[in-house]
C-alpha cells in the first residue's frame, strides 16, 4: 500500500474527525476506494473507536432508481437509526463512471432527496467529514493520468493544516465584521448581504466546523442578493457537464438562468422547492495548492483565486444558535474564476483583486 493512503486515513481520523477511543464512526465506502477504507478502520481500530461500513455507488443507485416506481417512504427508521447513533460519518468518494447517473430521472432524484431529509439531517448533525480517494474516473474527468491525479490529490491533503488554517483567519475576520460582499468579473457584478453571519474557516476538521478535507475556504451564508453572475469554471452536476452558465438575482432570488450547456438541469435544480431559488453559501477558495481545476467541486472550489456560491441549503454554523438559515433539498455549488480582471469587496473595500488576497 502506497504509504501516503495511510498518511491520508491518519490525516482523515485524526486532524480531520478528531475520533476518540469509545466513538461510533460510520464509514460510507464507494466504488474505488477500497484501500483508503483499509487503511481507514485500520486507524480507527488503533483509536478504539466502534466502526460501522456501508457500501454505495452510483450504479447501485441507478439500478434502484431505473427499478423504483418514485414514490419513496420518507426516513426509512432502519437507515436513520444508523445516523442517529453515530458520532461521526466518514465518507469516502471514488467511483468508476462519474456520469453513471446521467440518464436517471431527476424527478426521481428530487423525490428521493426529499423523502430522506431527515436522514440528512441526521447525518449531518454528527462530526462528519468527507474525502476522495483518487480512482481512474476521477483521473479521466480531470483530465490527468492517474499517476499525476495521485500526486495531486495528495498535495491538496497531506500538508500543514495549522499553519493553513492561521493563514485563512484573516479571511474569516474580515467577514465576520463585514455587511456587504461585492464581487465582479467579466460578466459578474453582486452584491450580497452577510452581516449577522459567522464565517468558517474551513480547514479541513471539524474543530473549525470544516467537513471536507481537503479543504481551503472560507465560506458565509449571505442573503438579500441582488445582480447577475457568471460560472464559468466547467463543472458536472448530476452526471450533465455545465458550462458558462448566467444567473440573475433579484430580491435574494433567483430570477433568470442561461447557459452554454446544461441549462436544463440548473432550472430543475432551481425548481426543487422555496429555497433552492436563493444562495445558501457564499466560498472563496484560498488554497494555492490546487493549482487547476478537475471538475471535482471537492477541490474546485477551494481552489485559489476563485469564488463559489451554492444554491440551497445553508449550513447551521453560519447562523447564530438555535437559528437556522435557508432551507432546501438541495445544495449545489458553482464557481466563478476571479484569477483575471477582477474584484473582491467588503463594505466597499477591497480584499482581493485579480485573484490576489491584499496580505499577499
Amino acid at each position: 500500500m502506497d504509504r501516503r493512503i495511510r498518511e491520508h486515513a491518519e490525516t482523515l481520523v485524526d486532524w480531520s474527525a478528531r475520533i476518540e477511543s469509545g466513538e461510533n464512526v460510520v464509514v460510507s465506502v464507494t466504488e474505488g476506494t477500497h484501500e483508503l477504507a483499509v487503511a481507514v478502520v485500520a486507524a480507527l481500530g488503533e483509536r478504539g473507536a466502534n466502526v460501522h461500513t456501508t457500501y454505495g455507488s452510483d450504479e447501485l443507485s441507478r439500478a434502484y432508481f431505473e427499478a423504483h416506481g418514485g414514490e419513496f417512504d420518507a426516513d426509512p427508521a432502519h437507515e436513520l437509526a444508523v445516523y442517529e447513533n453515530a458520532d461521526t460519518v466518514l465518507r469516502l468518494g471514488g467511483g468508476r463512471n462519474t456520469a453513471e447517473l446521467a440518464a436517471v430521472d431527476p424527478e426521481k432524484q428530487r423525490a428521493y432527496g426529499e423523502a430522506r431529509e431527515g436522514i440528512r439531517e441526521a447525518r449531518t448533525d454528527t462530526d462528519w467529514v468527507s474525502t476522495v480517494h483518487p480512482t481512474r474516473s476521477l483521473a479521466q474527468q480531470a483530465g490527468m493520468s492517474i499517476a499525476d491525479y495521485r500526486e495531486f490529490v495528495y498535495d491538496a491533503v497531506l500538508r500543514d493544516w495549522q499553519s493553513f488554517a492561521d493563514e485563512m483567519a484573516q479571511m474569516k475576520q474580515v467577514l465576520d465584521a463585514g455587511t456587504e460582499v461585492r464581487v465582479e468579473n467579466e460578466g459578474t457584478d453582486l452584491t450580497m448581504r452577510i452581516d449577522g453571519r459567522t464565517a468558517v474557516n474551513s480547514c479541513a476538521s471539524v474543530a473549525y466546523d470544516s467537513h471536507n478535507l481537503p479543504s481551503g475556504e472560507v465560506f458565509t451564508a449571505p442573503y438579500a442578493t441582488e445582480g447577475h453572475v457568471t460560472f464559468d469554471v466547467p463543472m458536472t452536476v448530476r452526471g450533465k457537464p455545465i458550462r458558462d452558465a448566467r444567473f440573475e438575482f433579484d430580491d435574494g432570488e433567483v430570477t433568470g438562468i442561461e447557459a452554454a450547456q446544461g441549462e436544463d438541469v440548473l432550472r430543475e435544480i432551481v425548481e426543487t422547492d422555496d429555497g433552492s431559488r436563493r444562495l445558501g453559501e457564499l466560498g472563496i477558495g484560498m488554497n494555492r495548492g490546487i493549482d487547476r481545476t478537475t471538475d471535482s467541486i471537492l477541490f474546485d472550489e477551494k481552489m485559489g483565486g476563485t469564488v463559489h456560491l451554492a444554491l440551497g441549503r445553508a449550513y447551521d454554523s453560519n447562523h447564530p444558535e438555535g437559528e437556522s438559515g435557508n432551507d432546501s433539498a438541495v445544495h449545489v455549488d458553482l464557481i466563478t474564476d476571479m484569477r483575471g480582471e477582477s474584484r473582491l469587496a467588503v463594505d466597499g473595500e477591497t480584499v482581493q483583486e485579480d485573484g490576489q488576497f491584499r496580505w499577499e
